[in-house]
């Protein structure tokens, strides 16, 4: 694992990517991944991640990987 991550980093820097798109990325990926692991339950993948719930759902926001449609109030139907 080791090895692949250098390997990566290696083509990463090779390529120009800058540092924090590099991280971005990678916390994006690697969140999204944790959230389809707990069935996209935020308290297990904030849990099996190692943050607080909070925290991943501001997040799931400010990385776009909250797909799901806002429901309508009460008012609204």
């Amino acid at each position: 694992m080791k090895d692949q991550l250098e390997s990566l980093v290696n083509q990463m820097i090779e390529h120009g990517i800058l540092f924090t798109d590099a991280v971005s990325e990678f916390e994006k990926r690697f969140i999204k991944r944790m959230l389809e692991k707990n069935n996209d339950n935020h308290s297990k993948a904030a849990v099996a991640l190692g943050i607080h719930r909070n925290t991943l759902s501001r997040k799931v926001e400010d990385l776009g990987l909250d797909h799901k449609p806002k429901r309508r109030s009460r008012a609204a139907r």
